[in-house]
């Protein structure tokens, strides 16, 4: 299983409600055994930062992942979503 992770923060506070709408397009995706978006609920307390949102998917395998970025959706929910975040941080491991 892969499990696929992304933190996000808004350049603006006031965009989080649009970032959660374009993030929430990625759960109409299929190849996904789980999936979900919540709300970071900490700020750092070594560095200082926050992040905004946070992407958590579950994946067979690097197969179904790969299929998972190259569906159209995705290609949608970065459009909507780039413009409107500060950070993008993203981690992919075998469990």
């Amino acid at each position: 299983m892969i499990r696929h992770v992304v933190f996000f923060s808004a350049k603006d506070p006031a965009d989080l409600p649009e970032m959660r709408a374009g993030l929430s397009i990625l759960a109409d995706i299929p190849h996904a055994s789980h999936w979900e978006l919540g709300e970071n609920l900490a700020l750092d307390q070594i560095s200082g930062d926050a992040v905004d949102l946070v992407v958590y998917a579950e994946f067979a395998d690097e197969a179904a992942l790969a299929a998972y970025k190259a569906h159209p959706l995705y290609a949608r929910s970065i459009a909507h979503v780039r413009p409107l975040r500060e950070l993008r941080l993203a981690a992919d491991f075998r469990a």
